[in-house]
């Protein structure tokens, strides 16, 4: 791989929960995350971790501690860290897909 340009299609996909695959890119503290849902089947647990991201394809509901936001295609999103800003997202769409930014 590159220093300048990642190759996504040579990354493996790997499993994340039901219905939601990944692959992913790290360097240094940073990973770069491109995530697919197969499902529109909701997710019970909640997320600390912060996010900055891109909607490729499809579309989200995210549930921002109590906050509900909708993404479509074309939309960012900056989702920060901690327990205040916990949340959950739910694909609107089989085949929704997004880019995420992360901190290792």
């Amino acid at each position: 791989m590159s220093a300048y340009k990642i190759d996504f299609d040579a990354l493996e996909w790997q499993e994340g929960r039901d219905g939601v695959r990944f692959k992913l890119y790290s360097e240094g503290n940073r990973l770069l995350r491109l995530v697919e849902f197969s499902t529109t089947d909701g997710y019970d647990g909640w997320c600390e971790q912060g996010h900055i991201g891109y909607v490729l394809q499809g579309g989200l509901v995210i549930d921002c501690n109590g906050k509900v936001v909708t993404l479509k295609a074309g939309d960012g999103m900056f989702l920060p860290s901690g327990h205040d800003d916990r949340h959950r997202a739910i694909s609107i769409e089989v085949g929704t897909r997004l880019v995420l930014v992360e901190d290792a």
